[in-house]
């Protein structure tokens, strides 16, 4: 038998087919075999296929990246088809309801859930760094009044590069940390910071006696630095629970934005940045906005059935179903949906919600949904649980990149630290002219 990846002649036997990939180029007649480990074969491998000694071999064509691995993660495991999401191996539904976010961003992060000791450890670092430079505050009070919240963290993010130069020294693994502790850190004070900027109110600096998510809060509602404010224990649980389902989602958009900048050995502001960035676009992090509004339009209940008839006749999309990944149920939308519940206790009843459940009541029961197995997403209730918090609709996609920051940061390393990772470069297909020349004089054309 030829050896792996070589043009081969004849059949294969039942044991290599489990472990290779035998095909036929119809072009030249000739067969190769390639092997396959972990249910994917190397895209290098198809440069063997050739037509003649000068062609530069075979490319795979896949537009937005829908079936191509660029990396091996240790990191999140989704299982679409089941509904399936785990961090590190842990269940999503068993860590949101035993773990706070920091424990789960300890656990994305270094691989373990953190001991007693080390848990003491990080959260004394993370908190040590939630404070920023008093110079990021002028910074940010550079940006016009209506500036959207979104965008300032996106600018400030990538200015804190030019506050920590180690930070480019990527390579050492205690500047690595302390970076790691600033971006976890200082994520929900810049994100506060720039919605006090958009509503013209005095920056409020953090408390570090209050825990991640009500120190959030804090600084988002509390009037002034003398006036007295508690956030409600209940809402910062759900909040906290609400970061912990959004930490990570495996190679999403920005995440794999983050990893693409860091291949260039960028530090991890500027790559953070970047993948904040990816992050603020509506068909990212702007998703659950777009259900607040369709919901809104909608208004009341009687008026699903006419949505519905809607998206059935292809005049409109129905936001917060269906997902990429998910093709059986988005594992998060079910605990989500537990979480309003207790939000709305304290909050009162988001109206809402009433035209959120009857929307997905009708859709759940006709066969035109279920057929597409276009199931209810992260995004159709974390909108609406914002909302009721107070949230303004602006401020949603910063809510998404204070917690995936953890995500972020954890794919960062560990693509720093795999040794085959090289900076991203990735091919085309060339569609364009052939050669051609410029006129010799300035009265011919082409």
């Amino acid at each position: 038998m030829a050896p792996a990846g070589r043009a081969v002649r004849g059949t294969t036997t039942d044991r290599t087919r489990r472990s290779s990939l035998a095909t036929r180029d119809n072009r030249t007649g000739r067969e190769y075999e390639f092997p396959i480990e972990d249910g994917a074969v190397r895209a290098l491998d198809l440069r063997q296929i050739k037509t003649n000694e000068t062609d530069f071999g075979l490319l795979s064509y896949d537009p937005a990246f829908q079936n191509t691995a660029a990396c091996r993660s240790a990191i999140t495991f989704i299982d679409g088809d089941a509904g399936i999401l785990r961090y590190r191996g842990y269940p999503i539904e068993e860590l949101a309801e035993r773990k706070t976010y920091l424990e789960v961003a300890y656990l994305l992060i270094y691989g373990r859930l953190p001991g007693k000791a080390e848990l003491a450890e990080w959260l004394h670092n993370v908190t040590y760094h939630t404070m920023v430079h008093e110079n990021v505050k002028k910074f940010m009070d550079g940006f016009h009044h209506d500036a959207h919240p979104m965008g300032m963290v996106v600018s400030t993010l990538a200015a804190l590069s030019t506050f920590y130069p180690e930070a480019k020294e990527i390579r050492n693994e205690e500047f690595r940390q302390r970076q790691i502790h600033r971006l976890v850190g200082k994520m929900p004070t810049i994100a506060a910071f720039a919605y006090r900027h958009s509503v013209g109110m005095a920056y409020i600096y953090p408390d570090n006696d209050l825990s991640y998510t009500a120190n959030f809060l804090a600084m988002m509602y509390r009037p002034s630095w003398t006036a007295r404010y508690s956030p409600d224990p209940t809402l910062a649980k759900a909040l906290d629970t609400l970061f912990v389902l959004h930490a990570d989602h495996e190679q999403n958009c920005s995440t794999s934005t983050m990893r693409m900048v860091g291949s260039s050995l960028a530090d991890p502001y500027v790559s953070s940045a970047a993948a904040a960035a990816a992050l603020y676009g509506p068909l990212h992090g702007g998703a659950n906005e777009q259900v607040v509004r369709m919901l809104q339009e909608i208004g009341s209940k009687d008026k699903v059935p006419a949505l519905i008839r809607q998206v059935k006749s292809g005049k409109r999309k129905l936001m917060g179903f269906g997902h990429r990944v998910y093709k059986n149920f988005d594992p998060r939308a079910q605990i989500i949906k537990q979480i309003a519940e207790s939000v709305f206790a304290v909050t009162g009843r988001n109206r809402l919600i009433d035209v959120a459940l009857a929307l997905e009541k009708a859709a759940l029961s006709d066969d035109y949904f279920i057929k597409r197995r276009l199931y209810p997403n992260v995004d159709f209730y974390s909108g609406i649980i914002y909302q009721a918090m107070g949230f303004p609709m602006d401020i949603f996609p910063v809510l998404f990149a204070i917690p995936r920051m953890s995500g972020w940061l954890a794919h960062w390393q560990e693509m720093l630290t795999d040794p085959e990772q090289k900076i991203a470069r990735p091919r085309q297909v060339y569609i364009g002219r052939g050669e051609r020349h410029v006129p010799t004089k300035s009265t011919e054309t082409e």
